[in-house]
């Protein structure tokens, strides 16, 4: 299986504080880039070892592992200008690709990411998107998504689920993305249906699993296979944001999603079975304080 992940990368110390990206301290940053970039090299790669004794030569070896979960795996980090930290992330920079776009408006980086991907239609199985900050630690991530596709077709789309876990104290692991109908009744009349309560059920390894139509399409993410990808960079609303959905950073990630695809997300009762990790616990700190609330009603538009 080949596959193809563009990430969107941006950082200024000069910016506003509003984002992690646009804070005095890079070290976050640094450390959300590099255990992202680890994450799918260490989940996906070729350099899988375990020890096996040769009695012939009597020693022990290391040989491959996981042979059938690996990937052919290239990652494109897109930046702008020199607003970025790729110089001094602990990470082999030849395991990844930088490409450069020049734009106006940073938020907008996620639309060189998609570019990125429309450019290599057709040498690839899966094509991905993913914000400089999610770990996926998932083998069977892609075999998930093949899985679910052959059973609903090309036209539905299964999103992950956010999470976070504490860094201190008691160990706690919470979905960030809640529930938009019940947040702003706005969100009503997007072009993903949110009254929409279609359910769907399938035994996965001997286990009953739910899906539900997502009533938060947002991860930060979002997976193609090749016929999908192909689809949506037909459309004529390919990388035409004249929508907004909450800010130009969710624009990237999501609209693209609820205006060609049915998104669909496993239920919170078996929501591990398709997540992924967000460094860190801002997300958890920041719905703690209500700021979360008060952002995406004060900034989303029709």
């Amino acid at each position: 299986m080949r596959v193809l992940l563009t990430i969107p990368h941006y950082f200024n110390p000069q910016g506003s504080g509003d984002h992690g990206s646009l804070q005095r301290n890079p070290q976050p940053r640094i450390a959300g880039l590099t255990a992202c970039l680890r994450s799918l090299y260490e989940t996906f790669g070729p350099t899988q070892r375990y020890y096996a004794h040769d009695p012939q030569q009597s020693r022990v070896e290391r040989q491959a592992a996981n042979t059938n979960t690996q990937v052919d795996l290239d990652v494109v980090v897109c930046t702008t200008a020199d607003f970025h930290l790729l110089d001094q992330i602990p990470f082999p920079s030849q395991l990844f690709v930088q490409e450069s776009f020049c734009l106006e408006d940073p938020q907008w980086l996620g639309l060189g990411c998609h570019l990125t991907l429309k450019r290599q239609l057709g040498f690839y199985d899966y094509y991905g998107y993913l914000e400089d900050d999610l770990i996926l630690r998932d083998s069977y991530f892609f075999q998930k998504l093949d899985w679910f596709n052959q059973r609903l077709g090309d036209e539905v789309l299964l999103q992950p689920n956010r999470f976070e876990v504490a860094q201190q104290g008691h160990p706690e692991k919470v979905y960030v993305d809640p529930d938009f109908e019940s947040i702003n009744d706005q969100f009503i009349g997007n072009p993903h249906d949110f009254q929409d309560k279609q359910e769907f059920s399938a035994v996965f390894m001997g286990q009953s699993l739910n899906f539900c139509r997502a009533k938060n399409p947002h991860a930060g993410c979002f997976f193609l296979n090749a016929r999908q990808m192909d689809y949506w960079s037909k459309q004529p609303h390919f990388m035409n944001f004249s929508r907004r959905f909450i800010s130009g950073l969710e624009t990237c990630a999501t609209l693209g999603l609820m205006q060609t695809f049915r998104v669909y997300q496993p239920a919170f009762e078996n929501a591990n079975f398709l997540e992924i990790q967000h460094y860190g616990e801002t997300l958890m700190r920041e719905w703690q304080e209500d700021t979360r609330f008060r952002y995406f009603s004060r900034t989303y538009r029709r």
